[in-house]
């Protein structure tokens, strides 16, 4: 089972360090203890849709960006889960025919 607060961390993790930011920057920026962004980064806290929405202006993306990246990610996840679940169809028993 994938956790949508591990998935949102991977992901903003993933645009601060695509634009080049430091932990610190953000944390500046978005007003919100270094602490707390690097925990939610590591998928260890849930972040509210609030501090969600503050993260994402302080890295300047939208938080439909985020949310769709993030659902992409937990689609890939289902669907490798779900591979993994389809049960393999026995073979099918031999048709026997009398011979005439």
């Amino acid at each position: 089972m994938v956790l949508l607060r591990r998935v949102l961390g991977d992901v903003l993790r993933d645009l601060r360090m695509q634009r080049g930011m430091t932990l610190r920057e953000v944390s500046a920026e978005a007003r919100v203890s270094l602490g707390y962004i690097s925990e939610i980064e590591r998928g260890q806290k849930e972040a509210s849709s609030e501090l969600l929405a503050s993260l994402c202006a302080a890295l300047d993306v939208p938080l439909s960006d985020l949310l769709r990246e993030a659902s992409d990610l937990v689609a890939v996840d289902e669907a490798a889960a779900a591979l993994t679940r389809i049960p393999v169809a026995a073979p099918a028993a031999p048709v026997v025919t009398s011979a005439a």
